[in-house]
């Protein structure tokens, strides 16, 4: 099934310090994922390994498998770049490319890795993109204006319509919604909610009522002490995560008693 995914004992490292630790969970396609915890337990590493962005990093480390529609990704002959392509990043902070236009944002990605298109469908393939974005009625008029000219909340979709030009499988989003204001927010999970019929959406949040608001299911990580790794230390159906969860450490968290 396409956009689904599973880890694998997965373990990353900067170095000498160990960030993630045995994480094994399996991601199912059109559902949002979301992973919660508190700062430093590596939630945002455990989204970067899943499109092989934490490799990046020098003296990045990776053990364990992350296997895509039936592919281990970090296995021989897995070309980093079309990972990359299929499973999407939207990153904290917007970060449109600022002097070029909106068009010219949304294409980027299509232009590097689509070969030979004419404008016609590169034209298309922009308005789609904006469209499940839920951009396009706010900027059909400013397609040749900077991107870097848009409103936060619109950077950031405008961010998202980038990531799915290249039509991914999968998106991942580390806490896109944490430099927005209530109103864009809002526009964000309205777009998460309809864009999970098409693609498997995860996305990492320090908002327990977001997390429980847009996804299906939700993993917590925890690491136990300062310097320690940071583990999986329950993942389930969303509802149950934050009415019944299984451990003692997932109940203290969501209630509010750390973190």
């Amino acid at each position: 099934m396409a956009g689904h995914v599973t880890t694998s004992s997965l373990s990353a490292s900067f170095g000498d310090i160990q960030a993630i630790d045995d994480v094994t969970v399996e991601i199912p396609a059109n559902k949002v994922t979301a992973i919660i915890g508190p700062s430093g337990c590596g939630k945002s590493t455990f989204l970067r390994c899943l499109n092989r962005m934490h490799e990046l990093v020098p003296g990045a480390k990776i053990s364990g498998e992350v296997v895509w529609d039936g592919k281990n990704i970090y296995g021989p002959g897995m070309d980093a770049t079309e990972v990359r392509r299929g499973i999407g990043m939207v990153f904290q902070k917007p970060n449109p490319f600022p002097l070029m236009s909106v068009e010219e944002n949304v294409s980027a990605g299509i232009r590097l890795t689509g070969g030979r298109m004419s404008k016609a469908m590169v034209a298309e393939i922009v308005e789609h993109s904006l469209r499940l974005a839920a951009l396009w009625d706010e900027v059909k008029n400013k397609l040749h204006k900077p991107g870097g000219g848009l409103s936060g909340g619109q950077q950031q979709r405008l961010c998202i319509a980038r990531a799915l030009a290249v039509q991914p499988d999968i998106i991942l989003m580390d806490e896109p919604c944490s430099a927005l204001d209530p109103a864009s927010t809002q526009k964000i999970e309205d777009t998460i909610d309809k864009l999970k019929q098409n693609f498997t959406i995860v996305i990492v949040t320090h908002n327990m009522q977001q997390a429980a608001r847009v996804s299906d299911s939700t993993g917590f990580m925890l690491a136990r002490e300062m310097g320690d790794p940071g583990r999986m230390i329950e993942y389930g159906p969303t509802n149950k995560i934050f009415t019944m969860p299984d451990r003692k450490e997932t109940e203290n968290y969501i209630t509010g008693r750390f973190g």
